[in-house]
Parts: C-alpha cells; structure tokens; sequence
C-alpha cells in the first residue's frame, strides 16, 4: 500500500474554486477523463449538495505495465462521491476505481476549504491510497502510480487557471452588462442581452 498526499492554495475565494472544480472535466490539461456521467444528484435539507459520477478514463499504460498487471485493458471507470457544504464552505470528494479492482484499488479524497487566514484563497487537500494486489512487484507498481497521481495532480491545478478564469471573466461580464443596463434603464433608454 502507497499513501500519498498533498496541498494545494488557490488565489481564488471558495465559491469560484467549487464551481470550476465541479466543471473540471473535460478538460485538455488531463485528457486521460474521457466522460463523466451524473447518476444521482440532490440536496438535502441541510442544503448540501450530494452527487455521485461516474468518470470514464483512459489511461495509456506503458507495455511493461500491462506485462506485469496481465491485461491490455487501459479503459477505467471511477465511481465519485462529493458533499457541497455552501453553509460550511467545504467540498468533500471521494473517488475510487471500480475497474481491475482484482489488481489494483486507487481510493482517492480531496478537501477543499477557504483558506485559515485569507477568504480570498482555498485549499485543496488531496489523498490518495493506493494498493496494488498479488504481484511481485507490487510496491514498485504502487511507487508509479503515485508519481503518476503527483504529476496529474499538478496539472489538474494548473489547469484549474482556464476554469477558474473562464468563470471570473464571465461573472465580470454579467456584472458590467448588470451595471450598463441599469445606467441605460435609469435614462429611460433600453438595454441589451
């Protein structure tokens, strides 16, 4: 078993991160998340937001990989759960694989919270436990993995930014075109779309 772990900080208040981490696939910075379906989604009388995906990915394994695992399958699929807290400002996300769970298992969870001393950034708080089954070289597995699980990591942080950005851009838009046609209303002219 191989633990890994990691934190990420945002220049982004809680509210924005979440939408963008909710609009995060597709996504061409990790292209490796081919679909995601929704097979449930409500809110509760707390008023969190509860959903459970279905990711469908693709991973390119190295033929050596396949050698040692004994198949030529790289198509996954991942089983999601997430609870939205608005009230309590934290996104929980757990995700684990519910293919070649014979050979290997990947439980994943991420936290995302306002950051302790400044509202205006978050945290994401991210965990992996990963645990590959019945073969020689299964630390050596588990060790790669991990690395991959870094490296993807980082890329899904960066390209956060398009998301993120897409998203303040937009809101900003809305706001002047808000601010436009109220000034345009209040001189008894009309306003635009």
């Amino acid at each position: 078993m191989k633990i890994w772990s990691s934190e990420h900080v945002f220049s982004h208040p809680w509210d924005t991160v979440i939408k963008a981490a909710m609009r995060k696939y597709p996504n061409p910075m990790n292209p490796c998340v081919v679909g995601v379906d929704v097979l449930e989604r409500t809110v509760d009388c707390c008023g969190r937001l509860h959903s459970h995906r279905l990711l469908s990915t693709e991973w390119g394994l190295p033929a050596l990989v396949k050698a040692i695992l004994g198949t030529s399958r790289t198509s996954t699929y991942i089983k999601e759960y997430s609870v939205v807290d608005p009230v309590e400002k934290k996104m929980e996300l757990c995700s684990t694989n519910i293919t070649l769970t014979n050979l290997v298992s990947v439980d994943e969870k991420l936290v995302y919270t306002p950051h302790p001393e400044n509202p205006e950034m978050t945290v994401l708080t991210q965990e992996a436990i990963i645990t590959v089954k019945g073969i020689s070289l299964g630390s050596y597995l588990e060790s790669l993995m991990a690395s991959t699980i870094s490296s993807n990591a980082k890329k899904v942080c960066i390209s956060f930014w398009g998301p993120v950005c897409a998203l303040v851009v937009t809101c900003q838009i809305k706001a002047v075109k808000f601010l436009v046609s109220e000034i345009l209303l209040s001189a008894g002219l009309s306003f635009f779309s």
